[in-house]
């Protein structure tokens, strides 16, 4: 999901860091990024009258693979309605059906264009950025992320005059309703059907966003009592003061309503970030290794898991000390996918709370990842708490610094001296990773070592650097 720009990873990572996969933003690509594309509404190609040309230009690509259907999801900001409606109107007139899903999660959609046959999805949402942003994404036919050639080719098409079909050629455009029925059942179905939650208190917070009306249905169905919050999107208040980056409210109220845990799903439902009944935060990491472990414990891993640049060293240790495999790739869920497809393994994550599992799905899942560290708590007897004893996580920082440049922090020498300084003080138990973000006119700056007061004051030092030569002057 972001742009790396050459990473620095020091000691820890770097013999197993993946140099072989694709750059994150291809010098072929002119509007699709790491994750589609995406953008602050109004601000070209995130407008009307580009993702009609957009839709268009898809549809007549895909009709040139074959007559299908595509289906359409959203989240729940307010553009959304006006990006389905373009979007729906192009395909229409390039001849391809429609079949609309309304507010969906984003791994609901890939599931739901795998089974229903269709020759693509289209998700319409920013993940966790502000309602103010949005983007569209595309599915392939199996539920993965669209092949380079197609999206290359829409590229193409997109920069040829917009040509309207045949009247009795036109696509049409229906309401699928059952679909939230049908990823919740899919959902329910990725855990032993003899595993029930009964007995536990389970906080939700869906982010007032596309998983509102389907994470509290999935979790009350299997038995848990559930006390929902961030299930009343408006259309703007979408990831604000609550979800799986803000997680004061989800804290507050575990604690408050004395839960055994809370989960925090992102606008889009792709991630998931735990809270335990002590009010302490779980991230991707942490959730991976529960399900690792006890896949292992019970004989039913195989092959290694991949991380990325962004995962912590605890995570990387804990798993050597398990004798499984772990390699690190540029941040991303495409990238964790394409080494996972490289190597035939099934998991991998980002300390954000994607987590792949192939076995199940075809994409980060926030619900079944949730469901599959539940499903441990159930078959253990243990708590979030007791789970994690052996992953001790290292201190990490991470800052994040708005940039008026694309200029590459690591060709900056104000920059690079101020790193070269920061690493001989790190020593060899810490490293640094500097990366631009591929969604936000950001650069994240992290440190990682042994010491939290040293690594934090190392991680604000560097992102001064970096904020005084880069950075947006106030």
């Amino acid at each position: 999901m972001e742009q790396s720009i050459q990473p620095i990873v020091t000691h820890f990572s770097q013999n197993k860091m993946n140099n072989s996969l694709p750059s994150a933003s291809p010098s072929t690509r002119l509007y699709f990024g790491t994750d589609g594309i995406r953008g602050r509404v109004g601000v070209w190609p995130v407008t009307p009258d580009f993702v009609l040309k957009l839709g268009w230009a898809a549809g007549k690509v895909l009709a040139l693979q074959g007559f299908g259907k595509v289906l359409i999801g959203k989240d729940t900001r307010i553009s959304g309605y006006m990006f389905e409606s373009v979007l729906e109107a192009g395909f229409t007139a390039a001849g391809i059906d429609v079949h609309l899903l309304g507010p969906m999660p984003t791994p609901a959609v890939a599931y739901l264009t795998r089974t229903l046959r269709a020759q693509a999805g289209v998700v319409i949402s920013a993940s966790h950025n502000p309602y103010y942003d949005n983007g569209i994404k595309f599915f392939s036919a199996q539920g993965t992320k669209l092949p380079d050639y197609l999206e290359i080719a829409i590229e193409e098409q997109i920069e040829k005059p917009m040509t309207t079909v045949d009247s009795a050629k036109l696509g049409k455009a229906v309401r699928i309703v059952d679909a939230p029925g049908r990823y919740i059942e899919f959902c329910k179905s990725t855990i032993s059907p003899d595993t029930t939650l009964n007995g536990l208190k389970i906080v939700v917070d869906c982010a007032n966003g596309a998983s509102y009306h389907i994470a509290p249905n999935v979790f009350t169905e299997l038995g848990a009592e559930v006390i929902e919050i961030g299930i009343d999107p408006n259309g703007l208040n979408i990831n604000l003061n609550c979800g799986a980056t803000q997680l004061d409210l989800l804290k507050k109220t575990v604690l408050q309503e004395k839960a055994d845990l809370g989960i925090a799903l992102d606008g889009d439902g792709d991630r998931v970030i735990l809270i335990d009944h002590h009010g302490q935060v779980l991230d991707g990491d942490e959730l991976l290794y529960i399900v690792i472990k006890h896949k292992q414990t019970l004989g039913l891993f195989r092959g290694g898991v991949v991380g990325t640049v962004m995962s912590n060293f605890g995570l990387e240790k804990a798993l050597t000390q398990m004798h499984i495999d772990f390699v690190r790739v540029p941040v991303g869920d495409r990238y964790i996918i394409a080494e996972l497809a490289k190597r035939a393994w099934h998991y991998g994550g980002e300390p954000s709370g994607h987590i792949l599992c192939s076995e199940m799905i075809t994409s980060g899942d926030g619900i079944v990842t949730a469901l599959q560290v539940l499903s441990v708590m159930c078959s253990t007897k243990k708590t979030l708490t007791e789970l994690k004893q052996g992953f001790q996580k290292y201190p990490q920082v991470l800052i994040n610094v708005e940039v008026t440049t694309n200029e590459d922090p690591l060709q900056n020498e104000h920059i690079n001296h101020a790193v070269k300084h920061i690493q001989r003080e790190l020593g060899e138990a810490g490293r640094i990773l500097l990366r631009r973000s591929g969604t936000e006119p950001l650069v994240r700056v992290m440190v990682e070592g042994e010491d939290y007061v040293n690594v934090s004051r190392l991680a604000a030092e560097l992102a001064d650097r970096v904020k005084t030569a880069l950075g947006r002057k106030s």
